[in-house]
């Protein structure tokens, strides 16, 4: 998502924000929503790598662990990193038994990758190596800023919509009943805007991570095959984490809310088939290709 898009998306949020404060109490309601979500924004933008960690109970993972998979999946992001030209994140751990992955940080300097133990115990390592290419592409993309401060203003929105159930009318009836009916309006629309959300972080960044996580990995099938896998294990496997924070659901590689994975114009994911297909036409391209590439292989070491 370039920088352009990136600041009109920011700007109609902040719009829809000052909307509701607006519609609740006025022009100074307005002033006041507005003030909040430059706040907001600003805290975010410093704040979001921390913000969507601790959501997540992530933990810190020791490049000298004596945990075998803990240790490869490590240096396979050190791997990765140098060959996409990146500063080495911080590299996390989510325990979940749902297989998924997501990073975060403001810019590939503050960027942090996250993957669950579900992951690490259902994939193979060129399948996890692919996962985090994809990751990895996001950082690199820049993609993970706007996906954390979007997260945090559509759950501020909602939160900000709740609060009309408190404006009710109470100096005479008809003032009385047209606040009612805006306070049953604040709250259809805070479902709204969070779909609005995920339409608005559009799904093409995910084609993009997963064409330049194939180049990256230098293996596009295998993070064809995990795609599948993953989704196939993350319908049958609650996240409970991602489940009490739904906004944040558009971070992960695969939708990790079960049932929320059909490809319609309110999915935060392309389908799965869709991301296959293009994957595996990727790989029959770089098979096509002269011996120079932008990236070579990962030297692979017994698991």
């Amino acid at each position: 998502m370039n920088p352009l898009k990136t600041w009109l998306l920011l700007a109609g949020l902040t719009a829809l924000f000052g909307m509701i404060g607006l519609l609740l109490a006025g022009p100074v309601g307005m002033v006041i929503a507005l003030g909040l979500a430059i706040v907001m924004n600003l805290f975010t933008y410093w704040n979001s790598d921390k913000m969507v960690l601790r959501m997540y109970r992530a933990e810190p993972v020791d490049p000298n662990t004596q945990n075998s998979l803990l240790r490869n999946y490590y240096q396979d992001i050190e791997a990765l990193s140098r060959r996409a030209g990146l500063p080495i994140p911080a590299v996390y751990i989510v325990d979940s038994d749902q297989p998924n992955a997501f990073a975060t940080g403001r810019n590939p300097q503050n960027a942090a990758v996250c993957a669950t133990t579900g992951l690490l115990r259902m994939l193979d390592r060129e399948e996890i190596r692919g996962v985090m290419a994809h990751e990895l592409a996001h950082v690199k993309n820049r993609d993970t800023l706007t996906m954390t401060i979007t997260a945090s203003i559509a759950g501020a929105i909602s939160s900000l919509a709740n609060f009309a159930m408190f404006f009710g009318g109470s100096r005479d009836d008809e003032e009385g009943n047209s606040n009612m009916f805006v306070s049953l309006l604040m709250m259809f629309l805070a479902p709204v805007a969070a779909m609005l959300v995920q339409m608005a972080i559009s799904r093409t960044r995910e084609y993009e991570a997963d064409r330049l996580g194939g180049e990256i990995s230098g293996d596009p099938e295998a993070l064809a095959r995990a795609l599948h896998k993953i989704e196939s294990y993350a319908r049958g496997t609650l996240n409970h984490q991602a489940e009490r924070n739904p906004a944040s659901a558009h971070m992960f590689i695969i939708n990790p809310l079960n049932g929320r994975s059909m490809d319609n114009l309110f999915s935060t994911h392309p389908a799965t088939d869709n991301r296959v297909q293009a994957l595996m036409k990727l790989a029959m391209d770089m098979n096509r290709r002269p011996a120079e590439k932008t990236f070579t292989s990962v030297p692979t070491t017994p698991m």
